[in-house]
């Protein structure tokens, strides 16, 4: 046993001796090599994959319907969607992709040109505008009857019209001839917010009265519309509500995170993720704080103070202001994966499969191969909005592919064209959900809160409207219209022939004039219905009750027919 114990000791010095042995360099390189590997891993560096492939970079995945003339005639031209892409040798890592365009991004030198536009509720959008001609410093205004096609940009979460990535899309269109103007959401680009009705992930009531607006004030000229990150969930939500109705002649969307509540589980599911989670939500408490009276007044400020991540902050801000039950249930209702299905325009969606923050777990590969309208592309690398490449990281990739994209569709002939539709009753039953806050970490110098009053004087402000008191005057005189007739309608005395005749026809003309009278209320139960699902059934009684007066007086009459008929025979 002594020996053994003898041996043993023996041993583990002989061991002690041996690790002395060893170079302290050489301990060092092995850790650095361990935290290397560590590093290479928790970053997601993809410089080594780059170097196997001799820096040729990888082709860009396309999906799209077999037979979609979109593709065949209009991205089939595109060099950039048919090519390959290689990120930034010193970028190489989503996440570094990612950082850089928030800290820097190299984006072009220029000045917009700002218009506030104060919507129907009082809130206030700005309106920041690059005309082409603005970049020979030549100081002019769009014709009216200007037929130069126009580019609506709708950015992302916490961003405005001066990210780094809006301006790339910006100029790059700009110099292609075109006239751009970026929609910033309400509360972004240092307006303060003006009315109640806040703006989250599925508003899109604002993007819809911006793009009609814009519509109505330049007729002539192709609007397309390009969104990113959440702009482009909204962007994609609102081409689906919309469907053949949109005047928008094509759009782009990059880098949606689609499902919203899978991309919840992904921010929250590892490190790297949690890290972006709790940055994004610090940036949200520091710009509620700008707002502070409207959303103290609006919203659960002590818990907005202590919200720790995104889905705490849409718990005590998002879900309070737009009347949702559940975060979840906010989610679901505005992920516009479930609108890919019926939107008509041409869309190019692109995404990376690295996205930090929209996972590829989200993208509804099916529904896109399934609408001819849309072409999917996606790429191995590019981080989020980001898509660096040169050496000098001086171009963002999508941003050449959209403007390849556009340009080739609009010198075709597949531009959406807006479909003709009847006038909608808008009614008071509509939802009133879809109103909370989302914000810019980016902007400073905000101008202090106003109260519902609207915008002060001395802003410039384009004044419009709502019909709804029209529509709404239109539809009593046609009611009253309706029920004078029913009452007037009176058959002379004739002959027995000649006044069956009569009344055959008289019951038809009343048949045509009740088939006039809810055809209305049928637009407005399907339009009402489909912004809020839980009023199906309420809207369903509605129409029962304020149609059962007319439908109850023709069943009377066709009944009172059949009854004489027999009576007549005998």
């Amino acid at each position: 046993m002594a020996a053994a114990a003898a041996a043993g000791e023996s041993a583990g010095e002989l061991l002690r001796r041996a690790a002395a042995l060893v170079p302290a360099e050489h301990y060092a390189l092995a850790a650095l090599v361990a935290v290397s590997a560590l590093a290479y891993r928790f970053v997601e560096l993809h410089v080594i994959g780059d170097l196997l492939r001799g820096l040729r970079g990888r082709r860009v995945e396309l999906t799209f319907h077999p037979a979609s003339e979109i593709y065949h005639c209009v991205a089939s031209k595109c060099r950039s969607l048919h090519g390959r892409y290689l990120a930034t040798p010193w970028l190489a890592s989503p996440h570094l992709q990612t950082l850089f365009l928030g800290i820097h991004g190299r984006p072009p030198s220029f000045t917009y040109k700002r218009q506030l536009y104060t919507v129907r509720d009082g809130g206030t959008i700005a309106l920041d505008w690059l005309l082409a001609f603005d970049l020979e410093d030549a100081d002019e205004i769009i014709s009216k009857d200007s037929s130069t096609p126009l580019l609506v940009v709708v950015p992302g979460l916490t961003s405005d019209s001066d990210a780094a990535y809006a301006k790339h899309l910006v100029h790059s269109m700009a110099t292609k001839g075109w006239n751009v103007v970026v929609s910033n959401h309400r509360g972004l680009g240092g307006v303060s917010i003006t009315s109640d009705c806040l703006y989250n992930g599925g508003w899109t009531e604002d993007v819809r009265e911006v793009i009609n607006y814009l519509h109505r004030k330049y007729p002539k000229a192709p609007m397309f519309c390009v969104g990113t990150s959440i702009g482009a969930n909204i962007l994609v939500k609102y081409l689906g509500e919309e469907g053949e109705s949109t005047p928008l002649a094509g759009a782009a969307s990059i880098c949606s995170p689609w499902d919203l509540v899978v991309c919840d589980r992904f921010i929250s599911r590892k490190l790297v993720q949690r890290f972006y989670d709790k940055a994004l939500a610090f940036g949200l408490k520091g710009y509620a704080k700008l707002h502070q009276p409207v959303l103290a007044r609006l919203a659960n400020w002590e818990g907005i103070k202590k919200s720790r991540s995104i889905r705490e902050f849409d718990h005590h801000a998002t879900c309070i202001v737009a009347k949702y039950e559940t975060v979840d249930t906010y989610y679901r209702r505005c992920s516009s994966a479930s609108f890919v299905g019926n939107v008509s325009v041409p869309l190019l969606c692109i995404s990376a499969l690295d996205d930090p923050l929209c996972t590829r777990e989200a993208i509804p590969w099916d529904e896109c191969r399934a609408n001819k309208n849309i072409v999917l592309a996606t790429t191995q690398n590019g981080g989020h909005l980001a898509f660096f490449q040169g050496l000098t990281a001086g171009k963002l990739w999508w941003v050449g592919a959209v403007s390849e994209f556009l340009c080739a569709l609009h010198d075709s002939s597949y531009m959406h064209r807006q479909k003709a539709e009847d006038h909608v009753l808008h009614s008071s039953l509509e939802s009133s959900i879809d109103k909370s806050p989302y914000v810019n970490i980016l902007g400073d110098g905000m101008i202090a809160p106003v109260g519902n009053d609207g915008p002060p004087s001395s802003q410039i402000t384009d004044d419009l409207k709502p019909n709804a008191t029209v529509n709404s005057t239109q539809q009593d005189e046609q009611a009253k219209e309706v029920e004078n007739n029913s009452g007037t309608d009176a058959v002379p005395a004739q002959s027995p022939a000649a006044a069956g005749s009569a009344k055959q026809q008289g019951e038809e003309r009343y048949a045509d004039k009740i088939r006039d009278a809810m055809a209305p209320v049928k637009r407005s139960v399907n339009k009402l219905a489909r912004y809020q699902g839980r009023s199906v059934w309420l809207l369903a009684y509605v129409a029962l009750v304020t149609s059962w007066p007319l439908l109850g007086s023709l069943a009377f009459m066709l009944f009172r027919k059949k009854s004489r008929n027999p009576l007549s025979a005998k």
